[in-house]
């Protein structure tokens, strides 16, 4: 399948601020503001929201159909050149009744979020949409005290310029911090980073290539079986990129996930895998055991001993994070634990 690359974007442009799973600006707007504020500010573009993104968490809960609604109109809508996530949540896939593949796939444009998003994304993925893994609006561009340089870059190199994106570099240090956006003030207080730990390589040697499928591990239980999970044949010579959620979940729980994944024949399909170090508050000692979990089911349970799996990458639910594109060609290259993407993502 052949993937559609939206228009990249430009200076001036205008971005819609969608809410179609958790009622986060509604809920906290000090925090929605001043994610839409430094969004602007960095890449002087201008965001507008769509009629129920401020809506109050228990509206946007009752009514699935009013965020599908947004995110349709959102797309639809010719003076809108992108569309952002405001933040995840957990229920987006009750939204897959008024969704409009047609409305996506006609109307090609950059849209970008993450973690509940996932459901957003495979709906992109079903349409032959390219669309991005990356920060949202609440998460990402409300970093307290200021934007991620990390994350500026990524976002600019990835949404901006449709040079091939090319190496992703390791991030210098990363953070799972929370400081409660329930006080204001702790939005000026920068959050405390811990030291890099550094990409591992578990299997696999040389280089190998794919197009980029994935999302969030927590989301694919409450998706598989539905229009939107994507078909066997779009797994076939990917690289699978993974992640864990804020929630920490357990190992056992992703151990569970992953023989999911195995027993659709997926890890039969890829070329390989990255995986996002784990979000939430896990032990720093404890995060090896995610990727021990992954090679595990990998190449003991579903027999792929030489599948490359590189884990401690920067993104999902960690911070600072780099941006995925879906339907992209990246590589892995196992004897240098380096990273890239091999095209530009936009047109």
């Amino acid at each position: 399948m052949k993937f559609i690359k939206p228009p990249k974007l430009k200076e001036g442009d205008t971005i819609a601020a969608v809410s179609p799973s958790w009622g986060g600006p509604g809920t906290f707007p000090h925090r929605y503001e001043a994610g839409k504020r430094q969004f602007m500010e960095a890449f002087k573009v201008n965001v507008v929201e769509m009629p129920h993104t401020m809506r109050d968490a228990d509206w946007l809960f009752r009514n699935p159909q009013a965020r599908a609604d947004d995110l349709m109109q959102a797309f639809s809508d010719f003076s809108i050149n992108g569309i952002i996530a405001t933040i995840g949540g957990e229920d987006s896939v009750r939204l897959i009744p008024w969704l409009d593949f047609g409305v996506i796939r006609n109307n090609p444009k950059i849209f970008m979020g993450y973690s509940d998003t996932t459901n957003a994304h495979l709906a992109c993925v079903k349409a032959g949409l390219t669309s991005f893994y990356g920060p949202s609006i609440m998460a990402g561009f409300a970093e307290n005290g200021g934007l991620f340089p990390y994350m500026e870059e990524a976002v600019r190199k990835t949404l901006f310029s449709s040079d091939p994106v090319g190496d992703i570099p390791q991030a210098d240090g990363w953070t799972v911090e929370f400081l409660d956006w329930a006080n204001p003030d702790n939005q000026a207080i920068k959050r405390n980073m811990s030291s890099p730990l550094g990409r591992r390589v578990l299997q696999g040697t040389g280089t190998v290539q794919g197009h980029l499928m994935g999302g969030c591990l927590d989301v694919f239980p409450m998706v598989v079986g539905t229009e939107l999970w994507p078909d066997k044949e779009l797994w076939q010579g990917a690289i699978l990129f993974l992640e864990t959620s804020e929630e920490a979940p357990p190992v056992e729980s992703v151990k569970r996930w992953l023989r999911n994944l195995g027993a659709q024949g997926i890890f039969d399909a890829v070329n390989g895998v990255i995986l996002g170090r784990p979000g939430g508050p896990v032990p720093v000692d404890e995060l090896m055991r995610y990727d021990a979990i992954l090679q595990k089911v990998v190449a003991e349970e579903f027999c792929q001993p030489d599948l490359p799996l590189m884990t401690q990458m920067d993104f999902g639910h960690t911070d600072p994070m780099f941006v995925l594109p879906y339907g992209v060609q990246a590589e892995i290259d196992c004897e240098n634990k380096g990273f890239r993407i091999l095209e530009c993502a936009v047109s």
